[in-house]
């Protein structure tokens, strides 16, 4: 048995998929010999000790194929198993010499001898000389004499399938700070998120993503910009955790109180929301952690502690954690209660931030041991950082992870990363999350391109990507200004001050992003990666892809360039796609409204970043129910 899939590196970690996807198994099966080959695929969850076995398709060339459908929350195992089988191999034979006119009295007299004395086919068989019929086919199938256990081999490894709940592979997350939720400037509480939530709801996303949420430490607090010095009444940075009120198990007091969280996450969950809480393992130097656990930090020659450096970069606010302490157990303990904490008050969902920045055996223990307990949980890894690093966290259990995505903005880079990220092996394990802004990332093409580039990222976040989000309200708000020229720091940023916000503004792409967060909804095209199919177009600005699943076809036009009208002839693969080549289709834009009707493989397309830079169609076809109402 040879090139058993999916696998994840050799087996050493597991592959994943969400409640009712189907996990479709490939293997080569052979053998030495003539003899005809069977193979099964076998799975169940796992801890049961019963195997449900599925027969293999044979396509030729030694391949197989089995699937099975995961239907809990949790882990599978699965393997392969084949024998030569004489029974069929002589049932071959026999139809070849039938086919041939040759005598067949002493071949069926073989052919019983392989059956058990008691099998009631017998005498069917023996009599099947005379008068060969369909009776003949069924017996011999309902009388092959399964293998001794002996006889079979079974792949030398078992394969698992980590199961996680829909939200896994589809979900739109919208970020933003609580204490910025009044909206005038002053600290806002969680009564205040509550009060967000129908604006968060109305824009369709169904995961709101909270930065830390902790008390903050006031030595060596930042100020705004950024600013190595606070001033009087800074807030500092939510990232800088723990202050005299407690540490990663608190609450900054004003937010409000635990009642207060408990009302926060009762209240999305009626509006089909879930709160993601962020999760930063690191310390302000007023962190109870730093008095009560001094061996779990990094201490320097003069006695003080190191703080997080990123040279040239300075974080005299954080102090990170040290792993390589000889107290390494008691601190992974330590942190691994964090996540439990919060899970005992409703969260399910979590965003970890700089994951790469601590050991691989912390998560593949931590991740194993929350998600045997609660299956249900997901982990966004936070990790921009070099490939074999991000890949390796996706690995070790973590759900979803960030990407490149804000640094790929041309067609080519488009093309080619999501290319990977759709059709590469990778793709069994590494789920990716797009976003075009976060409090820490302002492109320069939102800097420059104005509304259009805001728009356009949008849509290629939003329809490239089964998983997206926004930073807001700074993304729906169109925040472009850089602290400084070149630098994707935000002016006046929410990482170090309380912000106002006009939700209320007439230019805001609130309208726009809750359209496509439905029509997302509205679209199983929209709600998987596999799927995605890009498709030419003469012209460098424009890109077109596709995403199919069952008869819900999308197609997708985006016009890269925010200051120019741009047009081309799109060619899609009609076949495929299953469209007649001589039959006319209807393409409804579900985006900025407007139907109509193409023929043929090649049509025109124009975009204008003046008013929208993007169209997504819904491609009916004449095939389809309701295809004329449409038209």
């Amino acid at each position: 048995m040879e090139s058993v899939r999916p696998q994840v590196d050799c087996g050493r970690y597991p592959v994943k998929r969400v409640v009712g996807e189907e996990v479709l198994v490939t293997a080569d099966v052979f053998a030495d010999g003539h003899d005809v080959v069977v193979a099964e695929l076998l799975y169940r969850v796992k801890g049961e000790k019963k195997w449900q076995c599925v027969p293999m398709e044979f396509h030729g060339n030694d391949h197989w194929s089995g699937r099975f459908i995961v239907e809990k929350l949790g882990r599978y195992e699965y393997t392969v198993r084949g024998w030569t089988d004489r029974f069929l191999t002589w049932q071959r034979d026999l139809k070849k010499r039938r086919d041939a006119g040759q005598d067949l009295s002493v071949d069926f007299l073989i052919g019983a001898g392989l059956l058990s004395r008691s099998s009631p086919e017998l005498a069917i068989l023996k009599d099947a000389a005379r008068t060969p019929d369909e009776r003949f086919e069924a017996a011999m199938k309902a009388a092959a004499p399964r293998p001794a256990a002996g006889q079979i081999t079974t792949y030398e490894r078992t394969l698992e399938v980590v199961v996680d709940p829909v939200k896994a592979r589809f979900s739109s997350w919208y970020e933003m700070f609580p204490r910025s939720a009044r909206g005038d400037g002053t600290h806002g509480t969680f009564r205040d998120v509550i009060a967000r939530l129908p604006y968060v709801a109305e824009l369709g996303f169904d995961v709101l993503y909270l930065p830390p949420i902790h008390p903050i430490g006031t030595t060596a607090r930042k100020g705004k910009n950024n600013a190595v010095s606070a001033e009087p009444g800074d807030v500092g940075s939510p990232w800088a955790i723990g202050a005299k009120e407690g540490g990663h198990k608190a609450i900054h007091p004003d937010l409000g109180s635990f009642d207060d969280f408990s009302e926060l996450i009762r209240t999305a969950r009626q509006l089909g929301i879930d709160i993601a809480l962020d999760i930063a393992f690191q310390c302000s130097p007023d962190h109870p952690y730093v008095a009560e656990h001094p061996k779990w930090f990094r201490w320097r020659p003069d006695g003080t502690v190191q703080y997080a450096e990123n040279p040239p970069k300075k974080y005299q606010d954080i102090y990170p954690f040290e792993f390589e302490t000889e107290e390494w157990p008691e601190l992974f303990d330590e942190l691994k209660s964090v996540f439990t904490f919060w899970v005992s008050r409703g969260v399910r969902i979590f965003r970890v931030d700089n994951p790469h920045t601590k050991p691989f055996p912390f998560w593949e223990w931590a991740i194993g041991e929350l998600k045997r307990e609660h299956p249900d949980l997901i982990f966004l890894s936070e990790a921009f950082t070099r490939p074999r690093i991000m890949h390796r966290l996706a690995k070790l259990g973590f759900t979803q992870s960030y990407t490149y995505f804000t640094w790929r903005n041309w067609k080519h880079e488009l093309i080619e990363y999501f290319t990977e990220l759709t059709k590469d092996p990778s793709r069994e394990y590494f789920r990716p999350n797009a976003w075009p802004n976060t409090p820490d990332i302002l492109h320069a093409s939102l800097q420059q391109g104005g509304r259009p580039a805001f728009i356009a990222r949008a849509v290629l976040a939003a329809t490239l990507a089964a998983n997206w989000g926004i930073y807001g309200p700074a993304f729906e708000l169109l925040e472009n200004v850089p602290r400084e020229p070149g630098s994707e720091e935000y002016l006046h940023s929410e990482k170090y001050e309380i912000r106002k916000w006009d939700l209320g503004r007439a230019d805001s792409l609130a309208p726009i992003v809750g359209r496509l967060n439905a029509i997302r909804r509205e679209n199983p095209a929209l709600q998987s990666d596999w799927s995605l199919a890009f498709h030419h177009i003469a012209n460098d600005h424009l890109l077109c892809y596709t995403k199919k699943a069952g008869d819900n076809l999308i197609l997708v036009a985006v016009n890269l360039d925010p200051w120019n009208v741009q047009s081309g002839f799109v060619a899609l693969p009609l076949a495929e796609l299953g469209i007649p080549e001589h039959e006319e289709y209807l393409v409804e834009d579900l985006l900025g409204g407007g139907r109509y009707l193409w023929k043929g493989a090649h049509n025109y397309i124009e975009l204008s970043p003046f008013t929208l830079p993007a169209h997504v169609f819904r491609i009916h076809r004449r095939s389809d129910a309701g295809f004329d109402r449409f038209a």
